[in-house]
């Protein structure tokens, strides 16, 4: 089983059980130069708030955007978009990705903002 099957595996479990909570969720991926979020409805799956380090106005903040530095500030991005479309609690699909690193700088700065998971 190849690394990338083995995080796929992890995501659909990870689904599957937020889907039976019904609850808002909190997406992430991440890749060796960026990180996106997006939080999900969950009984359409329409996107609500979404950010990314490719975005124009957190490029010229941010030199690179594979660090935790830049993993912090999308957390806080995505925290205060969802504030201001008025959602405050989500599950934290963390994607089948390892909660360390970059994943858990996204997650802390998410909380730490005013998102609850």
């Amino acid at each position: 089983m190849s690394k990338k099957s083995s995080r796929i595996r992890r995501a659909t479990k990870t689904r599957s059980k937020i889907a039976r909570l019904g609850s808002d969720r909190l997406s992430i991926h991440r890749t060796p130069r960026h990180i996106y979020a997006q939080i999900l409805q969950a009984d359409t799956g329409k996107v609500l708030a979404s950010a990314s380090t490719v975005e124009v106005e957190v490029r010229k903040d941010l030199g690179n955007g594979g660090n935790v530095a830049a993993a912090t500030a999308i957390g806080k991005r995505i925290a205060e978009k969802a504030v201001e479309a008025g959602i405050k609690t989500v599950a934290f699909d963390r994607s089948g990705f390892r909660y360390h690193g970059r994943v858990k700088a996204l997650a802390d700065s998410a909380r730490e903002n005013g998102l609850e998971f």
